[in-house]
């Protein structure tokens, strides 16, 4: 199993993103693309519910693994801005933790409009890469570490665009909101890892022992209506 689907996986099964997903669920519709769909599980979760749920991922490895996971969903190897689906083919279309991979989400967000039906219902999903707060004995350290991550992504504050992006692409009644994920325990460690080494990483997994790691991620939510 890769890195990156061990993290995913972690993260996906912490009590606070169970509940978030089953947010972003709210009102989709009954035809739903989830957008960087990853390993599949809100693939998976919607169409247990007699959703019509369609990945997609340019990762191909990952929609092998999401095929067997779930083989109730339908997946799709395609790009985030030319979605192998038809004009108003879809009630919601779905894109968590991924728009800050793509060089230029807007596109993302447009082909979100084209292939929605009208009043269908778009959610954006996912953190701005600047606003890790992590406990540390070098704060300092700790910033520069996290702005380095976030400065080698394509866009790692586009969650904070979120609302402009669909405003400007033509979506009505959009709402945003913030949901905090805490972790206190060694389960944040392969995330921490991703940031920094050596001493740093020691320090945390040290606190992690000890009952005294912290570290808070605020998620963003955007959801809005295609109006025509």
């Amino acid at each position: 199993m890769s890195t990156l689907l061990t993290m995913l996986d972690a993260f996906d099964d912490l009590p606070q993103a169970r509940n978030l997903r089953e947010h972003s669920y709210q009102a989709l519709g009954d035809t739903v693309v989830d957008v960087g769909c990853g390993s599949g599980r809100a693939v998976g979760e919607l169409a247990a519910r007699g959703v019509r749920a369609i990945g997609v991922d340019l990762d191909s490895a990952m929609i092998e693994t999401a095929t067997g996971r779930w083989p109730a969903g339908e997946f799709h190897v395609a790009d985030a801005t030319e979605l192998p689906l038809d004009d108003g083919s879809v009630t919601g279309f779905r894109a968590d933790k991924v728009l800050h991979v793509l060089a230029e989400p807007e596109r993302a967000v447009a082909e979100a409009r084209r292939v929605l039906v009208v009043n269908g219902r778009a959610v954006l999903v996912g953190q701005d890469w600047d606003t890790f707060v992590i406990d540390s004995d070098d704060p300092g350290l700790t910033r520069t570490l996290v702005h380095a991550r976030a400065d080698g992504m394509p866009n790692p504050r586009v969650a904070r665009r979120y609302r402009n992006l669909l405003l400007d692409n033509g979506f009505v009644d959009v709402i945003v909101e913030v949901h905090t994920i805490v972790w206190t325990d060694a389960a944040c460690l392969p995330v921490l890892a991703t940031l920094g080494e050596g001493a740093w990483l020691d320090d945390q997994a040290a606190r992690a022992r000890d009952d005294r790691l912290f570290v808070a991620v605020p998620i963003f939510l955007a959801s809005g209506t295609r109006a025509s």
